[in-house]
């Protein structure tokens, strides 16, 4: 699989507004509300507004407003389920940048990286950067333009209604710098969203899958050392008793929440902890015969 590279760790990028196109009709669904289904237990628009950079402004998601993990600015298209075109319309007219970043609501694993390495490979010369696939398709929904270019280019459209109409009849007016990328997993068909699902177990992620789905679900924003973690659940079960293992997780979370305690610093300790108890269990006592 080719991955487009992450932008070199001394480089500057600067950040773009985001539009998220959320507001599609979803035939090949039945009509259901896309952006709500979930896979690894997060919704697939939340999964895409994870991979927005915290730094840059709130993401513009045009379609019908619902619960997201982040904050975002709500907008909806004319007519609603009018296409992209009046989708990206409306989004436009919530940016103020230079730089905008326009995303599918339906990308469930959509890099961090994808964004910052875009606009890092946007030349002066060019209207924009956007994604090719492994099968050479353009990703014109996972892409960065420059916003006067994107404006421009929907006014030369002309007078004609912008509801029903291709997204490429945009991109043809355009010159973008295209992009290798990793072959497209949209969520178009229920077979993809299978075929998503599937995957998290295949690729070995499902623990931090799982991790980041509570996160999204508890709404906290903390990091979680993972290992660490574990290895003071081994300690406490093989050292004091099995149920210990979740308790003392659920202790060393409360003591991080309610006293900003580190995770990895209070886990370390607790496996200390765990450490010693099992060694003061096996200590023989006092006058006993060895």
């Amino acid at each position: 699989m080719t991955t487009l590279p992450p932008p070199p760790p001394t480089l500057v990028v600067p950040p773009a507004d985001v539009v998220v196109l959320a507001g599609g009709a979803a035939r090949r669904l039945g009509g259901i509300d896309k952006p709500a289904v979930r896979v690894g237990g997060r919704a697939l628009l939340d999964r895409v507004l994870a991979a927005c950079p915290a730094g840059w402004p709130d993401p513009v998601v045009v379609g019908p407003p619902r619960r997201t993990a982040r904050p975002v600015r709500w907008t909806r298209e004319h007519p609603p389920g009018g296409g992209p075109l009046p989708a990206l319309a409306a989004g436009l007219a919530l940016t103020t940048g230079p730089l905008v970043a326009v995303l599918a609501a339906d990308l469930p694993f959509l890099d961090p990286d994808t964004l910052p390495a875009l606009v890092a490979g946007l030349p002066p010369e060019a209207d924009g950067a956007l994604l090719v696939d492994a099968e050479g398709r353009d990703q014109p929904l996972t892409a960065v333009y420059r916003t006067d270019a994107l404006r421009a280019a929907l006014a030369e459209l002309g007078p004609e209604p912008l509801a029903g109409r291709p997204l490429r009849a945009l991109l043809g007016r355009l010159r973008p710098r295209r992009l290798p990328g990793p072959a497209a997993l949209d969520c178009d068909t229920w077979p993809d969203i299978a075929a998503a699902r599937a995957r998290i177990g295949h690729h070995g992620v499902v623990l931090e899958e799982w991790i980041a789905a509570v996160k999204t679900e508890l709404d906290v924003e903390l990091d979680v050392d993972t290992t660490a973690l574990l290895d003071a659940a081994r300690d406490a079960a093989h050292g004091v008793a099995r149920p210990a293992a979740p308790l003392t997780t659920f202790l060393i979370g409360y003591a991080a929440g309610r006293t900003g305690l580190p995770p990895a610093e209070a886990a370390a300790r607790i496996a200390a902890l765990a450490e010693d108890w099992a060694r003061e269990r096996a200590e023989p006592e006092p006058g006993a015969r060895s």
